[in-house]
Formats: C-alpha cells, sequence, structure tokens
C-alpha cells in the first residue's frame, strides 16, 4: 500500500521547500507542516523528563503524554515560541509553531494510486513521496501512524557505562 515518506532529514537541509496542500476545508492550508512537526516530536524530541517545553507554554498549549511524545494543541497555542526557546536541543523548529494551525488528512482516500497534491507539487521530490514503503528501523525509516513513514535519525539515550 502506498504511504507519504517524509525525509525529515533531507527536509532540514532543504533550503526552501515547498507544496500546495488540497485539504479540502481550508484551500491555504499547508498541512504538510503538520506531518512535519508529528515527526520532530516523534522521533527528533528527546523526550526531557522535566520538559521545559511544556512548562514554558503560558498557554498550556503543549503536553507530555504518557508515551514521553509531546502533542500541541493547536487551539491553545498563540504562536509565542516560548517553547522553541525552552527547549534545551534545539528539537522544536521555529518555523513550525504558526498561530494558525494546519492539518493533513492525507487526502489518500479517492486518489484511486495517484499521487496527492503536496507530492506533485513539493519543490523537492526527495522530501516527500507517495510510494509503497514499510518500516524499517536499521534504516532510520518508521511508521508515525498509519499513513506516514519517516525517514529520521532519532534520538537515543546512550546507557552509561558500568564502573
Amino acid at each position: 500500500m502506498k504511504k507519504l515518506f517524509l525525509d525529515y532529514e533531507k527536509y532540514n537541509e532543504s533550503k526552501d521547500f515547498k507544496t500546495d496542500c488540497d485539504y479540502f476545508y481550508h484551500p491555504d492550508n499547508k498541512g504538510v507542516k503538520s506531518l512535519i512537526e508529528l515527526a520532530a516530536f516523534s522521533l527528533v524530541c528527546r523526550k526531557c523528563e522535566e520538559a521545559p517545553c511544556v512548562s514554558a507554554c503560558p498557554k498550556d498549549a503543549l503536553e507530555k503524554q504518557k508515551n514521553g511524545m509531546v502533542k500541541r494543541y493547536n487551539m491553545r497555542c498563540v504562536g509565542c515560541k516560548s517553547c522553541v526557546i525552552a527547549c534545551p536541543f534545539g528539537a522544536i523548529c521555529s518555523e513550525l509553531i504558526d498561530f494558525y494551525a494546519h492539518k493533513c488528512d492525507y487526502c489518500l482516500k479517492g486518489l484511486n494510486g495517484e499521487a496527492p497534491v503536496c507530492v506533485k507539487t513539493a519543490t523537492d521530490k526527495e522530501v516527500l513521496q507517495y510510494i509503497n514503503i514499510s518500516e524499517n528501523k536499521e534504516k532510520h525509516i518508521h511508521s508515525v501512524g498509519e499513513n506516514l513513514v519517516v525517514h529520521a535519525i532519532p534520538w537515543r539515550k546512550k546507557p552509561k557505562k558500568k564502573k
């Protein structure tokens, strides 16, 4: 089954990645931003025990979930970027934290095997693709939800050496 494939590593190298979106309810949507945010929070975030990004948010828009992943509530977020400043690892990208919420509905239903608009209009064809792909953790390819596969090198805490 074809899925959206986001190469987060190539996205970060890209100078000016842009794409259109065909989100039915909001034509000016930049749905791919929500995919990039999801990839960052699930794979790049260090999942700090204290989560300074969550504490720094003046509107309680961030929440640390039981699995350690941070979730952003777009309707609470005012785009102040306090979380970006508070993150000691720079794992939260400032360009993702907009005041306006962006949503990806994957628009995969009814495509009949054809690539969605975001893939067709992507300025860098290696960043976003619509392909048959499955998870391969050895190659840093991770399933993030049912319709998204992301290439990202996740941070892993190294175990302490025993003395």
